[in-house]
């Protein structure tokens, strides 16, 4: 009788085995290859493993398969015009899939990654550059609220003001007219205003 297959799987095995080649690397052990960086008289040299650096870069990977021959025991690639810091960044992103860069070098890490063709790093840098970039964006666009609702708020104030200064002038004229009518008070019974008879009365003299 025929069994099913079944598969086993790990999900802890490919993070133990960059961590275990990782440490392989920082003590130097099993390493066949020895890269020379140097960029504007700063020079380094770093260690690795060739399987490690063409798994992940396609530039390290034709370099080594189109090598003739070893120049001993370690084969020897040498890197121009890339910083010493960039390409430890490199190495241990490589390694551990993972490095933490300052927020100015994230172009300079997009920049390596493209010059050594390695795909998962130019990806990363990617998506960084577009949180961040989307981060601003927000920022800017928060701003943005914030000064209009100031402005807004600013405003509103001098408006009301300038209502209630309408409404008092209105409520004054209502109570204190311009030209007010004379009162019956002034007016005598036959509904003659004073001062009509008094000038009569200098003619008559």
């Amino acid at each position: 009788m025929e069994s099913n297959a079944v598969l086993l799987e790990s999900k802890s095995s490919p993070i133990n085995l960059l961590n275990e080649m990782h440490q392989l690397r920082l003590l130097g052990h099993l390493c066949d290859v020895t890269v020379s960086v140097e960029y504007q008289g700063v020079r380094a040299e770093f260690v690795a493993h060739k399987a490690v650096l063409a798994a992940t870069s396609k530039f390290f990977k034709e370099v080594f398969l189109n090598e003739k021959g070893m120049d001993g025991p370690r084969t020897n690639v040498f890197l121009n015009e890339v910083q010493v810091a960039d390409f430890a960044s490199f190495l241990e992103f490589v390694y551990t899939a993972k490095v933490e860069v300052e927020e100015d070098r994230v172009q300079r890490m997009l920049e390596i990654a493209e010059k050594l063709k390695c795909l998962d790093l130019s990806e990363t840098c990617f998506q960084l550059k577009k949180q961040m970039l989307e981060s601003v964006l927000l920022e800017l666009q928060n701003f943005s609220e914030s000064q209009n609702s100031e402005e807004e708020s600013a405003s509103q104030p001098s408006l009301s003001l300038e209502s209630k200064a309408a409404a008092v002038a209105e409520a004054d004229q209502a109570d204190c007219p311009l030209d007010p009518p004379d009162s019956p008070a002034d007016t005598p019974g036959n509904g003659i205003p004073p001062e009509v008879p008094a000038a009569k009365s200098k003619e008559k003299m």
